[in-house]
């Protein structure tokens, strides 16, 4: 595959890069108006949000200082913000952190295999499910982390065993939470590799990938771990009835890295014989149902 430089390169080889002059003036007139336009533009923008601005802290202070009216002046803000996209002004923004353990696990259907011990595969696997739920929740104005470490990898790199994913991944979760204070909650998402007939649903026509919340009896913070997995198995079961396969607890001695963070779970989306469109379907239902628990947590 040829780099962008390359290519680049290749392009100032094979064709003419001299303009004509009629091009050149044409072009630079066209530009000279664009720019104009832009400028008038921006200064009818600016003097109209320092006008707003202006308006809102006058009557912020007034609400908050007479009527005690802080929700009322903070939904007022968002109002005004480019796209009404709310925000939130009095609480640290909620962050979530996206990982894969196993980050090689795959799907049959999506690279031709009919062997579950060959479901694993370099690109297309369980990290894009990942980086769907992280597309999903950013797209909800939730701040989102995706990790993208190759685990596999690095356990090869070191002479690791598989077993030894979780001492890896463990080291990737405490690194972005130290350096990411404003994280909230952690997901580490795998695929099950039960049969197909347990890991999937019909809902209304389509197909979904079902999910397992899972957790660790070896957890130090076992008890807030399972109330975060009973609150989004509920609010699941609410939205998406049967979608979800319920909560799972090991007793294995591995705590999966839970005990780091109060509100994390292992999340197994879908299985082995799951279709990746069916596993976007899902995590588009969890990033709404995720949604709903931070809203909860913030009222």
């Amino acid at each position: 595959m040829h780099t962008d430089k390359e290519i680049i390169e290749f392009i100032k080889e094979g064709y003419s890069l001299k303009p004509s002059e009629q091009f050149v003036l044409s072009t630079e007139y066209k530009l000279k108006q664009k720019a104009r336009g832009i400028s008038r533009s921006m200064m009818v923008k600016r003097a109209s949000f320092a006008f707003s601005g202006l308006v809102l802290c006058i009557f912020a202070i007034s609400w908050l200082f007479v009527f005690n009216g802080k929700e009322t002046v903070i939904n007022t803000i968002n109002s005004f913000k480019e796209g009404n996209i709310p925000i939130l002004i009095d609480k640290e923004e909620t962050s979530i952190f996206i990982y894969q353990t196993h980050n090689l696990e795959s799907f049959m259907p999506e690279i031709n295999t009919e062997e579950l011990r060959e479901a694993f595969h370099f690109t297309k696997n369980i990290s894009l499910v990942g980086e769907r739920l992280s597309k999903e929740l950013k797209e909800r104005n939730i701040g989102t982390i995706h990790d993208e470490s190759n685990i596999s990898g690095i356990l090869k790199e070191r002479g690791l065993f598989s077993e030894e994913s979780y001492i890896v991944s463990r080291e990737v979760l405490k690194d972005v939470l130290g350096n990411n204070k404003n994280i909230k909650m952690a997901f580490d998402i795998h695929r099950d590799s039960a049969k197909r007939s347990f890991t999937t649903l019909n809902l209304k026509g389509e197909y979904y990938a079902r999910i397992a919340f899972i957790l660790s009896d070896s957890s130090s913070n076992f008890r807030e771990n399972q109330k975060f997995a009973e609150l989004l198995h509920k609010k699941m079961e609410d939205k998406y009835p049967g979608l979800s396969r319920g909560i799972i607890v090991k007793n294995t001695g591995n705590t999966y890295n839970l005990d780091v963070l109060e509100k994390s779970v292992l999340l197994e989306v879908g299985g082995v014989e799951n279709k990746l469109e069916e596993e976007y379907r899902t995590v588009e239902a969890l990033a709404d149902v995720i949604k709903e628990v931070i809203d909860l947590e913030i009222k």
